[in-house]
């Protein structure tokens, strides 16, 4: 029974000490609680002591680029909307200070098109830019630029401080328009030491700066011919590489200072031909010298002052050279950048003293290397009536180039061309083999010039050496027989019309033929010297209507053609083909272009292979157009091969109309197609 009692006894004791122990633990964390309370408000009376100083972010606009901020890093606050192509960005990752920041920031990945906060970093040039497509915007390739930048999260770094307000550089400073620098990038920039020039902003990047030795300014008196090159802190040059140039000029010389490289060892070049560099000779160019002449020169950032003005000086030589004048050379400017724009055109000076002065004034308009652009802008612009051009004078458009374009030219070259103007490229300095991958367009100039024979493209290996062109320049300009590009497929062809005037042809028919040959004719620039046309009508007999050196006018031709009487008779087609051998094409000028366009209603009574053949052998180009019965076989032979470009047929004579836009275009394709070199 003891035993009993005992055991209720120890449960009770188990369940009190059970209540004691809850009982502590309670209190434990009772009290740790309080604590935890009490340290959490604590930490926020300490933070509400302790303000953290707020950064203020600076706002920027979609269409700021880098290259127009000092700063070399900073913190900015992007709008919304930055994604729209028309931001433009260059390069992947590391991205040409010429690009948008913001477009940067959103075609790499830091921001979407809601904008946002961003850190920029400049850093050093680039010898190329890459395009690519990414998160909607599509950056653009890019030749070497002395000056990048790479964008990230808008996320402050600890011990940095960044500027509350962004340092922009002046809109005529050089630094706010980067330019393709030199052969490879550059850590440090510095101010330019030559009285007179634009302050550059100072150091682009957090690297230490460098400091080219001064040397004094030579002058020499103004009687003298040349005078010598002054020694200065040069453009910014890359390490371990010789920089595109000695960036040192005189605007009225060509001597170079023979102690200039050893002022600044390591950064300056001599030309390779030898430290001196003479003005050119004064030329006597021939009385017969008559061209209109448009120089579509460089005015990008890649150029700079100092080589712009030795283009500008080699101009004027080219102006004194020619000896501008009515009776002569007339000439123009056109300068290209980010766009063109005409400096003056070829009735502004009518002599080289004036055409000098207008020279002189011209200064640098900065941006890209937009050749192509300036080529569809000479084309559509410059050799217009308007603007000074005398028709029958030689249009020639002298294009030079710092480098090499950043856009395509062979589609505004061709369009040039077409037109009639005689393109001839000056590249100055072009890409070496390392940089060739940037280059927009190889091979370039041959894809922009009339011929690739070396006549129309000058390639210049040092701006210093570009005086040394002059000569040989003006010769070529001046060789009118020379000049390709003046014959178009509308001024350099002889034309003979060979007319079926056959009984089923038909006198209200015959008119519409006639009406027919009218409206390709007047297409044509016709004169002497030009597009010439002739006509032969036949039936079973022949007759020459006019000849080739009959009429030198278009007005002349058509009425020429509106006096052809209907004949009437039979057909024999292969028989009228040897007479318009013999009587038309015969007589043609040996630098024509042999067309025969030949107009039948039937199949011939004689036999068209045998005189279709000695046309094709002779160089005649033949056109077969065939109307209701004429017989589609005969059409092929008497065409030239290809067939299907040079025969036609339409099912009446009211439908010949349509058919001329067609022959125009074969006739201009087949032109242009021809081999340019």
């Amino acid at each position: 029974m003891m035993m009993f009692l005992f055991l209720p006894l120890q449960g009770a004791i188990r369940i009190f000490m059970g209540i004691v122990v809850l009982t502590m633990k309670a209190s434990v964390i009772e009290m740790f609680l309080i604590f935890l309370v009490t340290g959490i408000h604590s930490n926020k009376e300490i933070t509400k002591k302790i303000k953290r100083p707020k950064i203020t972010v600076p706002q920027i606009n979609c269409d700021v680029k880098a290259g127009k901020i000092i700063n070399p890093e900073f913190m900015a606050k992007c709008p919304a909307g930055c994604q729209d192509p028309k931001y433009h960005v260059y390069g992947t990752d590391v991205y040409a200070s010429y690009s948008s920041v913001c477009g940067a920031a959103v075609h790499s990945g830091v921001l979407d098109n809601s904008g946002g906060k961003i850190l920029v970093r400049k850093v050093a040039g680039q010898p190329g830019y890459k395009g690519s497509y990414s998160n909607g915007v599509q950056s653009l390739s890019l030749p070497r630029w002395r000056e990048s930048f790479i964008v990230s999260e808008g996320k402050p770094k600890k011990g940095v401080t960044y500027p509350s307000a962004l340092t922009y550089s002046s809109s005529k400073s050089p630094a706010a328009k980067a330019g393709k620098c030199s052969r490879e990038t550059t850590k440090a920039y510095q101010k330019p030491s030559v009285p007179g020039t634009a302050t550059r902003p100072v150091t682009l990047t957090q690297t230490p700066m460098t400091t080219a030795a001064k040397a004094s300014h030579t002058t020499l008196p103004k009687a003298s011919l040349s005078v010598a090159f002054t020694t200065s802190s040069p453009r910014p040059q890359p390490t371990g590489h010789e920089p595109r140039e000695m960036d040192l000029w005189s605007a009225t010389t060509y001597t170079s200072s023979q102690n200039s490289s050893s002022a600044n060892p390591g950064i300056q070049r001599q030309d390779s031909s030898g430290a001196a560099f003479q003005r050119p000779a004064a030329m006597d160019v021939s009385l017969g010298c008559r061209v209109d002449l448009s120089f579509v020169i460089d005015g990008s950032s890649s150029i700079g002052k100092r080589r712009f003005r030795i283009q500008k000086q080699f101009l004027v030589d080219i102006a004194q050279a020619l000896d501008i004048g009515p009776a002569g050379p007339l000439m123009g400017v056109v300068q290209y950048g980010d766009n063109p724009a005409t400096q003056f055109n070829l009735k502004t000076h009518m002599n080289s003293r004036d055409v000098k002065a207008a020279i002189e004034k011209m200064t640098p308009r900065g941006g890209l290397s937009n050749v192509g652009r300036a080529l569809s802008f000479v084309t559509k612009n410059f050799f217009s009536k308007a603007s000074g051009n005398r028709g029958g004078a030689p249009n020639v458009a002298v294009v030079m180039v710092d480098g090499w374009p950043t856009d395509k030219v062979e589609e505004a070259s061709r369009l040039a061309r077409e037109s009639g103007i005689n393109i001839f490229f000056i590249t100055i300095e072009s890409a070496i083999e390392k940089e060739k991958q940037y280059v927009t367009e190889p091979n370039f100039a041959n894809k922009a010039v009339c011929r690739t024979n070396g006549f129309y493209s000058l390639n210049v290996q040092s701006w210093f050496s570009l005086h040394k062109t002059l000569q040989p320049l003006v010769k070529r300009v001046c060789d009118s027989n020379r000049l390709a590009c003046s014959k178009t497929c509308f001024n350099s062809a002889d034309i003979g019309f060979v007319i079926d005037g056959s009984s089923s042809v038909g006198t209200s028919n015959f008119r519409t033929l006639l009406q027919f040959v009218a409206n390709v004719s007047k297409e044509f620039e016709i004169s002497d010297t030009d597009t010439r046309i002739g006509a032969v009508q036949y039936t079973y007999e022949q007759r020459l209507e006019f000849g080739f050196d009959q009429y030198s006018s278009k007005p002349d031709i058509l009425n020429a053609i509106k006096r052809v009487g209907y004949w009437s008779g039979g057909t024999s087609t292969g028989a009228a083909i040897n007479y318009a051998l013999e009587q038309l094409f015969k007589k043609s000028k040996p630098n024509k272009r042999k067309l025969m366009v030949l107009i039948t209603d039937g199949r011939s009574y004689d036999d068209v292979r045998i005189p279709a053949m000695a046309a094709h052998q002779k160089g005649v180009i033949t056109y077969a157009i065939g109307v209701a019965w004429a017989a589609q076989d005969e059409l092929e032979v008497i065409a030239t091969h290809p067939a299907r470009d040079h025969s036609f047929f339409v099912d009446e004579f009211d439908n010949l109309y349509k058919s001329v836009p067609r022959i125009i275009q074969n006739i201009c394709t087949e032109f242009n197609s021809q081999p340019r070199n």
